[in-house]
């Protein structure tokens, strides 16, 4: 059953959350909305400076918003120095999403060696093989399978449909989303003339606490040290990472992005949607990546890197493309002109 909704007002929200309150913080609100479509009963937020016009129309009862944007506010406000912030955890406080599961179907198989902790939740068909052990408050969603010797540290929530493989270690208040598989064998092989020969995968998966994990992901187990998810990691759907990887703590990584194996990605970096990480390189701390870019050797220094082409009218991209198959003419002519002028 969806939580049931609540009702605080704008000064109770800004004692849970921080922030100052600008007008009547008796205002009552019970959830959160855009500015164009908010209630009187709702709050909203503004982050964008190109929605500032929607604030003169908008009908929230209240909206989150920085100091600089105070003056010209013409509704109940919460002033706050990360307005995206405070959204994310009133948005928390007033959600009112399903839970995974709750209590323990009669139709989970639960085998004698594992062991579950306080208040664990078990959907229907799910499967908890030998030695597994789950902390408290874990929620496992239907027809998932936790297998052999697997442990998911307290408050942890898997969704319906994923498969978690042996000895995977997960920490506390990890959160995965379905068909999503952790611990596959990594694309592991030696080539005997022209034969190849599957290497064991034995190492493991090791996500840290408070990471997010999207649906229909898949991080492979190490070869031989294991692949290791830090704390705090967030991870997009559809994204692939393979065997002995390792994502530094507080790293975002967007949809569609494949990273090879052995990668090593730093502390809050930020892969944005259909990159290509090659194998065997680094990526030092605070570095954005942005989309569709190829990384090909080691980033060893913070910044934004780039090497996808932002769409073009066609008109204009088939002009380019033309161009850039005369570089190498254009190239020698220029080289011809240089030793005229020496």
């Amino acid at each position: 059953m969806p939580a049931q909704p609540k009702t605080l007002s704008l000064s109770q929200l800004a004692e849970q959350v921080g922030g100052d309150v600008q007008g009547d913080g008796s205002v009552m609100l019970t959830g959160v909305s855009t500015l164009s479509s908010a209630t009187p009963v709702q709050i909203s937020f503004l982050t964008n400076g190109k929605y500032r016009a929607q604030l003169q129309t908008s009908q929230a009862g209240a909206v989150i918003l920085h100091a600089k944007e105070a003056e010209n506010c013409p509704l109940p406000a919460l002033i706050h120095g990360n307005p995206h912030a405070a959204f994310a955890r009133i948005a928390q406080i007033f959600d009112t999403t399903p839970g995974v599961a709750t209590g323990q179907h009669a139709t989970a198989q639960v085998a004698d060696s594992a062991v579950l902790g306080k208040n664990v939740a078990l959907g229907p068909y799910c499967v908890i093989e030998e030695g597994v052990v789950l902390g408290d408050n874990v929620v496992i969603g239907a027809h998932t399978v936790i297998s052999r010797d697997t442990r998911i540290g307290d408050g942890s929530v898997i969704h319906p449909n994923v498969t978690i493989y042996h000895s995977v270690r997960i920490g506390k208040r990890v959160r995965v989303h379905s068909q999503t598989v952790i611990g596959a064998d990594g694309f592991g092989y030696a080539n005997d003339n022209g034969v190849w020969l599957p290497i064991p995968q034995t190492g493991s998966v090791v996500i840290g606490d408070d990471s997010q994990i999207g649906a229909s992901t898949t991080i492979d187990r190490g070869a031989l040290d294991d692949t290791i998810i830090g704390t705090n990691v967030i991870i997009d759907n559809q994204v692939q990472i393979a065997h002995n990887c390792i994502i530094g703590d507080h790293s975002c990584i967007c949809g569609s992005t494949g990273i090879a194996g052995s990668a090593t990605i730093g502390k809050y970096v930020i892969i944005a949607g259909g990159c290509g990480i090659g194998g065997h390189l680094s990526i030092c701390d605070k570095v954005q990546i942005t989309g569709y870019t190829m990384v090909i050797s080691d980033i060893k220094e913070p910044g934004v890197y780039s090497s996808g082409q932002p769409a073009l009218p066609n008109r204009e991209w088939r002009k380019n493309a033309v161009r850039s198959r005369q570089l190498e003419q254009l190239f020698d002519r220029v080289k011809q002109l240089e030793k005229r002028a020496d």
